[in-house]
């Protein structure tokens, strides 16, 4: 059933709260990297579906008080990404890297911090979220006889940040090792694009995709023996039994109604462009003067007003329209995991079936400490740390962040760039067969 929009003022929630963090008292420079994670407007009220608690302040206004609080978060999430390094400026990685050893001595970033002075924010902040490269031993001990699963966001990881979003394209050597990666380990990317754009650009049938945030969700319908996994089955492209997982699925209406509006008030403004993701409306102003962002903000708050049942949050030069539904990069990856037969059970050993999924059962979750698995999600944007909070807060798996600056993030291990984590999928591809030598050495 689609959701009617059922139009009233929305109620926007302070998008200007700052985090508190060890990093509070750097210079703006500095804090320019550290983003924001609080999102625009709430989520819906408690009488919606997947409802979530957050605080309202007051109907929708235009006062400019409350228009340059919003200014400030999309300032606040939209850090510089800083002049690459020469050696850095290139896409391309040495080949030799495929061929390397497993361990953590020859796989090193190539001196990770030979560019990062000891005084410097980031150097501190490196102690604390250490390079995959130089930490890989250290991050895969012990996972010699756990299922390893790879989850790995699109822009800005596999493919660099540029200008116009459609020509985000990952490179032919970048394409290689993911596959390879996805030869051995169950891979699914994530990512607040539609799922069939991020297929198209990563044209891969061996990987799952979850496009829209995790809103919309396809794998192969017998992804785990013995496990009934939510969602609607039907065929791919290939005529493969697949399963649709799409938990915002009634407002698609809704979206597209709201896509067509925003891309008409929207177009005046010079360098703005809407993006339609499905379950997820982006509007890119990474293009538009910044003086211009005050009236881009006004156009989309006079759109959203109309839509309570909507929401907007913030990415890296990025606003995003979504529905109120308590569903994230966090909870795909959960449902992911039980998609890919990971041992993410409730517990007594349940496995949880319901529509809301982690949502109705999170608190009761236990025993992921011991868990024979070995789930690794490597991202960029403030949209990852929902996946980032939940390794944190399961103690199970490692998240990577891809930064080139200090932020303030839930994940342990950090990465530069594109190129590095090209280097990381290499060192996986290494591991894997390093094990399959020594397992076939034993047995001979």
């Amino acid at each position: 059933m689609a959701v009617s929009s059922k139009r009233s003022n929305a109620m926007l929630a302070d998008p200007g709260a700052a985090f508190t963090s060890k990093f509070s008292d750097m210079p703006d420079s500095s804090l320019s990297l550290l983003g924001s994670s609080s999102s625009l407007f709430p989520y819906c009220s408690s009488s919606a579906p997947f409802a979530a608690t957050q605080q309202r302040i007051g109907a929708c206004r235009y006062e400019n008080g409350r228009i340059s609080s919003w200014i400030e978060a999309m300032r606040a999430s939209s850090p510089s990404r800083g002049a690459p390094v020469k050696d850095e400026q290139s896409n391309n990685v040495n080949s030799s890297s495929s061929s390397s050893s497993s361990s953590s001595s020859n796989i090193s970033s190539s001196n990770h911090l030979k560019h990062v002075t000891a005084e410097s924010p980031y150097a501190e902040w490196l102690e604390g979220h250490p390079s995959a490269l130089d930490s890989f031993g250290n991050m895969m001990e012990g996972a010699k006889k756990k299922k390893v699963a790879i989850f790995l966001d699109y822009d800005g990881t596999l493919s660099p940040i540029v200008e116009n979003p459609e020509q985000a394209f990952m490179s032919d050597e970048m394409r290689a090792a993911v596959k390879q990666v996805a030869l051995r380990f169950p891979t699914a990317i994530i990512s607040g694009r539609g799922r069939d754009k991020v297929k198209n650009f990563v044209q891969l049938s061996e990987l799952y995709y979850a496009g829209s945030h995790g809103m919309d969700i396809m794998g192969p319908a017998d992804a785990c023996d013995g496990v009934t996994v939510e969602g609607t089955r039907g065929k791919d492209e290939n005529g493969n039994d697949v399963v649709l997982f799409q938990p915002a699925a009634e407002f698609l209406p809704m979206m597209n109604e709201v896509f067509g509006l925003l891309l008409e008030r929207t177009q005046a403004i010079q360098g703005a462009s809407v993006e339609n993701n499905t379950f997820c409306i982006t509007i890119h102003f990474r293009r538009v003067e910044e003086k211009s962002w005050h009236l881009l903000a006004e156009k989309v708050q006079d759109v959203l007003k109309d839509y309570p049942k909507l929401r907007l949050t913030q990415g890296r030069k990025v606003l995003e329209v979504r529905p109120c539904v308590e569903w994230d990069k966090g909870k795909a990856v959960e449902y992911l995991l039980r998609l890919l037969g990971t041992p993410f059970c409730l517990q007594g050993g349940d496995f949880c079936t319901d529509r809301r999924l982690i949502s109705a059962c999170a608190s009761r979750l236990t025993g992921l400490e011991d868990s024979d698995s070995l789930p690794i999600y490597v991202g960029d944007d403030t949209t990852d740390e929902d996946a980032f909070n939940v390794f944190k807060n399961r103690k199970i798996g490692c998240g990577v962040l891809v930064t080139r600056g200090p932020k303030a993030t839930s994940a342990s291990y950090s990465l530069r760039d594109p190129p590095e984590v090209m280097k990381f999928l290499h060192a996986l591809v290494n591991w894997s067969s390093s094990l399959s030598t020594a397992t076939t050495s034993t047995t001979q």
